[in-house]
């Protein structure tokens, strides 16, 4: 049996890399592709070394384009790769176009294909990762929900239950695989901040950053935040969020924009804010595990049990309702994580070994 796993973003890295380490350690024999969707150095390349991870046998470089263009890149790319290869069975997780391209070229080829994180819906058709979740999941024959919520939405599109595994999610194996590690590094000293006496902020779906109005209005909105409380508030910007803050000429204020950081001294930044703002789902995952209050940017989760446990507030982008949510939730401390008990990558390889 041999495996391949189709990778193209930091987050998709860092949820495979429990899977990647447990297929390791069971001696299954498995390879890694990585698109290249994340194409600088501080995006890629340090995840795999951080996380000690083996590097990709395969590296198609991608790079940026529109979606349509990047697509059919990885399409043409991993299919004949999948079929020089003729892996049992080909890995893709989450909602990026390296998924959808993964799925659709192991598919075309009768390759199964496995779907981490399945089922996740955000019923917000305007997201390029809503079609894209949607489509993988519909071509998948193996369904890891990480939730019975998420079961419930496969089944309710008419997926066999058959199909379906409840796994929980990869992100908590990640963060307990590495959070003693990364709080040991010297990243708050570094950025000369102080433990839960900032506030963090991650911002870059194309929803968020390329309309100029709604950026626009959400770093207003962090400039109210920035006059309202006495934290400085930190965005380790993407450079594609970077590049468009300098297309529609915006500016910042109160804002303290860094250089973007590696998985260990984000996932440390995480656990010492005080408050995260988010448009990322993994983002409102990991705050919820760390117990961290946190505040969505837009108007729609695909992580509704964080709603539900009450540790994440949808913030929308109108700078008011922003500030108004951050002050809520600066009250916010306890809840219990319904993401499961950190073992998702030991039950998913389970079900892989029997194929």
């Amino acid at each position: 049996m041999v495996i391949s796993i189709v990778v193209g973003t930091r987050p998709e890295v860092i949820k495979q890399s429990p899977i990647i380490r447990e297929l390791g350690a069971r001696r299954i024999d498995f390879f890694i592709l990585h698109t290249g969707q994340h194409y600088s150095y501080e995006l890629d390349e340090i995840f795999f070394k951080e996380l000690k991870l083996p590097m990709p046998r395969y590296n198609l470089k991608v790079g940026s384009g529109s979606h349509a263009r990047q697509t059919a890149r990885m399409l043409e790319g991993i299919g004949g790769i999948l079929a020089k290869e003729r892996p049992s069975a080909t890995l893709v997780e989450g909602d990026t176009n390296s998924v959808l391209a993964g799925a659709l070229a192991a598919t075309k080829l009768n390759c199964k294909v496995g779907h981490v994180e399945a089922g996740l819906r955000s019923w917000d058709p305007e997201m390029p990762e809503e079609i894209n979740r949607k489509l993988a999941d519909h071509c998948s024959d193996y369904l890891f929900a990480p939730t019975k919520g998420a079961k419930r939405n496969l089944i309710n599109e008419g997926i066999s239950e058959e199909k379906i595994w409840v796994t929980g999610n990869t992100v908590v194996d990640a963060i307990h695989q590495n959070i003693t590690i990364a709080t040991k590094r010297r990243t708050l000293e570094e950025l000369g901040l102080e433990e839960k006496n900032y506030f963090l902020v991650t911002l870059h779906r194309v929803k968020s950053v390329d309309s100029k109005e709604r950026f626009k209005s959400i770093l207003k909105g962090l400039e109210g935040i920035s006059n309202r409380f006495p934290y400085p508030v930190v965005y380790p910007i993407h450079p594609r969020a970077m590049q468009r803050i300098k297309d529609f000429q915006l500016e910042a204020k109160g804002v303290r924009l860094t250089s973007p950081v590696g998985y260990l001294d984000f996932l440390n930044l995480e656990k010492n804010a005080r408050l995260i703002l988010t448009d990322s789902g993994g983002v409102q995952e990991e705050a919820c595990v760390l117990k961290v209050p946190c505040i969505t940017l837009r108007d729609s989760t695909e992580r509704p049990e964080t709603l539900e446990v009450h540790s994440n507030l949808l913030a929308g982008y109108k700078p008011s309702k922003i500030v108004d949510c951050a002050t809520e939730m600066l009250e916010k401390r306890s809840w219990e994580n319904p993401f499961g008990d950190g073992k998702a990558g030991k039950r998913i390889v389970s079900v892989l070994e029997r194929i």
